[in-house]
């Protein structure tokens, strides 16, 4: 039986890694072939059986999985962050989960006679989209810039605003199924304890963190800890006051000032992506398909209102006053996949309801997992041409991620947002993300390799990857991992390679990737170019001057690093390009030797051209001179001949006289 249990723990977790990197490779929502997994194990052949595995373990372990779920979640509500992304994120996800809500929870009363508890629970709880399916659905469909970013931010921040919602309903129905107290009061004490409790623990754990009181190989580890002491705590103070504990302290450290959860929010993201994959494995496995059957007509009548009815109203409610095109909104209107928040937690309220005999709780389950797979799959068959059909879809992805915020990647990043280039730049350094900011840059501020990046960092429009970082063990890893989103002819680096020992030395495939502008070309070669006095320049390179020109007049030491044709594309030179067309915009860094030979070779050709001036007025007085000799000379012919003619006519009339005389 322990060997038994043993393999099966083992099974969900090679399934949980081989079916993330299978919705990683068909750049599909992960929660597919989960849910497939888990339904295959479960219902379907039935050699997982959650219940067998664990007993009474397993409710424990669903808890605490969601309280870690929940918290993650509420750790990215920052609520300055929904200001900054616009009206539209913020209507969405004020009055569109309003909206959502209200036309579910009625959707699902009227249509499967749940009662208004049920209803307004499940209602509350299938609100959420989540970065989970939304991030893969926008890679796969790629709409425009503004559009997958609207998405991608109402799927972040209304992941906990919807739990935080779900809880608070959940909370009502657990006290007001207790007939021995009063509603309202328990309701009360649930809500103070769960606000303050919250309130007090994510300040002292801020405190905690802003004073480094804690060695740094322990603050991830300590806040988890915390956090699901806390859970408990709270859960024993009053019963099932834990989740709204654990959200409100979430939201607590997400905004309080001074203190930095990057690293926290990325150790608990990675630790969620194995939670949410055997959890979602398990959950799947429990689902009884006959259930999902029963919900028959009706089940397929709330989703249809689902994604026909309340999710239209939404966006045509929210998108009032915002700058959006019909097109656009239309678009918006059929993206809002349900994802693995919405299963996990309904999973945990179905348990205790059920333990409570709640009648309808035990439909709670099947209804979401049939609206997750509605959505999911309809919506990522169908977007793609619903996107080109509306005319939204982006075109060719010109943008850069440069990685490395120096001098140089900043004049470089400005140059190309000039010219209408989508750039954005990624760093450790706070000072270099400092002064792009200021620049009015794009810049994400962390390891683009994280997988807070994968869900934070808006790669909209972006198609290509330079490395410019001076992070020598940093830059293969991110190189690598582009090369797994972009391909890996789309990543460029330095060579920053040097001769070392056999443990140091890189992969053949890794070095030839290292040739961004030029062989030779590495970043302290750049660095110390701009620490010169090199300059970046853009020169049109025409018919009357072509890139031989350009050599000439700047010589071997100008560097051709990007250039921009007439159709808009951006090329990146590696290698050792030297074939430059005309008509282009050619983007290069000028060593103080360059500009000095342009100096040079511009006075070379002001005096070329002075003499030449020079020549042309001498040649032009000249043949004005020889034109003017010609002319006296015709003049002095002419006048000749007339004296002539007198002369002539003069000694005939005399003849003429003396013969008559």
């Amino acid at each position: 039986m322990v060997e038994h249990i043993t393999g099966m723990l083992a099974l969900i977790g090679v399934l949980s890694l081989f079916c993330q990197w299978v919705g990683w490779k068909l750049r599909l929502p992960a929660i597919l072939p989960l849910l497939l997994c888990g339904l295959t194990l479960g219902p379907g052949l039935g050699v997982l059986d959650p219940d067998a595995i664990f007993g009474d373990l397993l409710f424990p372990i669903i808890s605490l999985g969601v309280a870690v779920i929940l918290f993650e979640g509420a750790l990215t509500l920052n609520f300055k962050e929904i200001k900054d992304h616009g009206r539209m994120v913020t209507h969405l996800v004020t009055i569109g989960t309003v909206i959502t809500w209200a036309c579910i929870s009625t959707a699902t009363f009227y249509l499967l006679n749940f009662s208004w508890e049920i209803a307004l629970l499940f209602g509350a709880l299938v609100v959420v989209t989540g970065p989970t399916v939304i991030v893969p659905m926008l890679r796969s469909v790629r709409p425009k810039s503004q559009l997958a970013s609207i998405l991608r931010w109402e799927g972040i921040v209304i992941d906990p605003i919807g739990a935080l919602l779900a809880v608070l309903v959940f909370e009502y129905i657990t006290v007001s199924g207790d007939p021995t107290i009063h509603v309202l009061y328990a309701l009360g004490s649930m809500l103070s304890l769960g606000l303050g409790l919250g309130a007090v623990a994510g300040y002292s754990i801020g405190q905690v963190l802003r004073r480094n009181l804690l060695p740094h190989y322990l603050r991830n580890t300590a806040v988890l800890t915390l956090m699901l002491g806390v859970f408990v705590g709270s859960n024993l103070l009053q019963e099932e006051s834990g989740l709204l504990t654990v959200t409100v302290m979430g939201i607590w450290l997400a905004n309080m000032r001074g203190v930095d959860i990057a690293e926290i929010l990325e150790f608990k993201e990675t630790l969620t992506v194995l939670l949410i994959s055997a959890l979602f494995i398990l959950l799947a496995a429990r689902l009884d398909s006959n259930a999902m059957i029963d919900l028959g007509w009706a089940g397929i009548g709330v989703l249809a209102v689902t994604m026909l009815v309340a999710r239209p109203l939404s966006i045509w409610a929210s998108g009032v006053g915002t700058s959006l095109s019909k097109a656009d909104k239309w678009f918006l209107c059929w993206i809002a996949p349900r994802g693995i928040v919405a299963a996990a937690v309904s999973s945990l309220f179905a348990i205790k309801l059920e333990a409570n005999n709640v009648q309808g709780a035990d439909a709670i389950v099947p209804l979401v997992f049939l609206i997750i797979i509605g959505t999911v799959v309809i919506q990522s068959l169908t977007a793609g041409r619903w996107a080109k059909y509306l005319g939204v879809k982006s075109g060719s992805a010109q943008g850069l991620l440069i990685f490395g915020a120096s001098k140089f990647s900043r004049e470089l990043a400005k140059i190309l947002k000039a010219k209408a280039v989508k750039v954005l730049l990624a760093d450790n350094n706070w000072d270099n993300i400092r002064l792009a900011r200021m620049d009015n840059i794009p810049v994400y501020f962390g390891n683009p390799a994280s997988e807070h990046a994968e869900t934070y960092m808006d790669l909209t429009g972006i198609g290509r990857v330079l490395i410019l970082s001076p992070y020598r063990q940093l830059n293969p890893l991110v190189t690598f991992h582009f090369q797994d989103f972009f391909g890996e002819k789309k990543v460029f680096g330095l060579n920053n390679t040097e001769s070392g020992s056999a443990r140091h030395q890189l992969s053949e495939t890794y070095k030839q990737r290292l040739c961004l502008f030029g062989d030779a070309v590495s970043y302290a070669k750049i660095a110390s170019l701009m620490s010169r006095g090199a300059q970046l320049k853009v020169t049109n390179l025409t018919e009357n001057f072509n890139f031989e020109q350009f050599r000439k007049r700047y010589g071997e030491t100008a560097l051709p690093l990007v250039y921009i044709t007439k159709e808009a594309k951006v090329v990146v030179v590696s290698g050792n390009d030297t074939v430059f067309p005309t008509g282009i915009e050619l983007i290069s860094l000028l060593p103080i030797e360059a500009l000095e030979e342009a100096k040079i070779q511009q006075a070379i050709a002001e005096r070329e051209a002075l003499e030449a001036q020079v020549n042309a007025a001498e040649e032009a007085a000249l043949a004005k001179a020889k034109d003017r000799v010609e002319q006296l000379s015709l003049e002095k012919v002419n006048l000749e001949a007339n004296v002539k003619d007198s002369a002539n006519g003069s000694i005939q009339g005399g003849e003429e006289t003396l013969a008559k005389k």
